[in-house]
């Protein structure tokens, strides 16, 4: 499958509108013959039209998580929260390891560019405050919020969590980075530190 990230716009909503070709229609209906014989319902997933599904759905995705990342760069992130947390939810949903993301943002606080910034394992992230401040300084940005999600489902903090903020926005604040907001994203739920006074 196509590295989605790189299709334009009119390229996505032709894949996402583009009727399947009569060979997938074949191969599904083969799969569900075969899901019908089988007993305990496993079917070759080369053979079934759950791949046209999940490609489409993937695409879907894809569109919406432009047409979200759009959104927020003409406004004020502070006033468009919610498109913010829907962003990162669809952003980081299926993901089963840690990432942290920086947001950086300009004077009026609009989003410059959000970058996936460090990979991590199922239950932490290296972060590194020089490469943040590097990143902040490379695009001008004059604020930026963080994001990372967790991976059980649980937005609850941790002390690492907030101790992490606080590095991050010391060294931020040396070279006039303004640092927002912490949003840690577990299954549906967002958590914001601003909301909580741990910023």
């Amino acid at each position: 499958m196509e590295k989605l990230s790189l299709l334009s716009h009119a390229e996505l909503v032709a894949a996402l509108l583009a009727p399947a070709a009569p060979e997938d229609v074949m191969r599904a209906a083969r799969a569900d013959v075969q899901a019908l014989a089988c007993r305990d319902g496993a079917v070759d997933a080369a053979g079934t039209g759950e791949a046209l599904l999940d490609h489409r759905l993937a695409v879907a995705r894809e569109l919406l998580l432009r047409r979200l990342r759009a959104r927020l760069c003409t406004g004020p992130l502070v006033e468009s929260p919610q498109v913010l947390r829907d962003w990162l939810r669809l952003h980081f949903a299926g993901l089963e390891h840690e990432v942290f993301v920086v947001l950086f943002l300009d004077t009026r606080h609009r989003l410059i560019d959000a970058v996936e910034m460090f990979r991590g394992t199922l239950t932490q992230t290296s972060v590194y405050p020089r490469e943040v401040v590097k990143g902040a300084l490379a695009r001008n940005a004059a604020a930026v919020a963080f994001a990372h999600n967790h991976p059980s489902g649980s937005v609850e903090p941790s002390h690492a969590d907030e101790f992490l903020t606080q590095r991050l926005k010391a060294a931020l604040a040396l070279v006039d980075v303004q640092s927002l907001d912490h949003l840690i994203v577990g299954a549906d739920q967002v958590v914001s530190f601003a909301e909580r006074g741990l910023v």
